[in-house]
């Protein structure tokens, strides 16, 4: 199997089971627990570069201008995704953060069509209307348009779009962008500690072992998807995306109890039913085009 492809499965497997991890710290505030992944995942780059003896090929390459404004971009897609995501899952949205997952697929492929010119056969345009009827439907069952799977599809989307164009590698660029972001992570976590509402060594040992591996449990499916990324297409991508949301998805209505009833089961449906077409069209066509070219003379 490619080797981008089993990065882009595992990251995903791992990106499944987040809501259990984001769930024991329900009690910390999603924007400090944003700027402990931020600032732990810096660290631990950060030291496994020096300790690598990285570093100075890290400076060459990555402190750049252009590459600078690149990852920037990058890092500010990421944080507001991160903040997104944690807010949902400890607020008891954890089916409607899945519904965003549900839809970055296609919206990945949307942004290969318009930035990368990646070209949809005719049956894959069928599956994005579906989708985009999914949403509009639950829209209406919502009361209000899903704003955080939405939020959560195009910010993550567009990450992935600049990974795409970025000049660096999974591990370089996870760097700058977690280092572009600490100075201000930082900031943040000591203004909060001083003024006596910041969780770090006051909620017990637990929480604060918690916070720490948040900078490894965010390190290693994040370095694991910027390296997918890199060698598999936007289309590839987006087909390995079904595996995070269904997880999410199951531990949100059977672990955490989620309302889900028959509305939003019709929904889910209609945007499932625009994944399973788009799926097996795309898996006929690569088929197809890996068939060998029969011989003169063969029937």
């Amino acid at each position: 199997m490619n080797k981008g492809v089993l990065y882009g499965v595992g990251a995903y497997v791992l990106w499944g089971f987040f809501p259990i991890y984001w769930k024991l710290l329900h009690e910390v505030p999603a924007l400090q627990v944003i700027g402990h992944r931020i600032s732990w995942s810096f660290i631990l780059l950060a030291v496994y570069i020096l300790v690598a003896k990285q570093w100075q090929e890290f400076r060459s390459v990555a402190f750049k201008p252009k590459t600078i404004a690149i990852y920037s971009i990058a890092a500010v897609l990421l944080s507001f995704n991160w903040l997104i995501y944690v807010w949902g899952v400890n607020a008891g949205f954890i089916v409607e953060t899945s519904l965003g997952y549900f839809i970055n697929p296609l919206l990945s492929v949307l942004l290969g069509v318009v930035f990368l010119r990646e070209r949809l056969r005719p049956m894959q345009w069928i599956p994005v209307g579906l989708a985009a009827i999914g949403v509009i439907y639950l829209t209406f069952i919502y009361g209000r348009p899903p704003w955080i799977a939405l939020s959560l599809a195009f910010t993550f989307g567009f990450y992935g779009f600049v990974k795409k164009l970025s000049p660096l590698g999974s591990l370089y660029g996870l760097t700058l962008e977690t280092g572009i972001l600490f100075p201000l992570a930082l900031i943040y976590i000591a203004m909060v500690g001083l003024n006596g509402s910041g969780a770090f060594l006051q909620n017990g040992t637990l929480v604060d072992v918690f916070l720490i591996g948040a900078g490894l449990v965010t390190t290693i499916p994040l370095l694991m998807f910027a390296s997918a990324a890199k060698q598999i297409p936007l289309t590839v991508v987006g087909l390995l995306q079904f595996i995070a949301p269904t997880l999410q998805f199951l531990i949100g209505v059977f672990l955490y109890k989620e309302p889900f009833d028959l509305a939003h089961f019709i929904g889910f449906a209609i945007v499932w039913t625009a994944l399973i077409i788009f799926a097996v069209e795309s898996y006929l066509a690569n088929r197809a085009s890996i068939q060998p070219i029969p011989e003169l003379g063969e029937g």
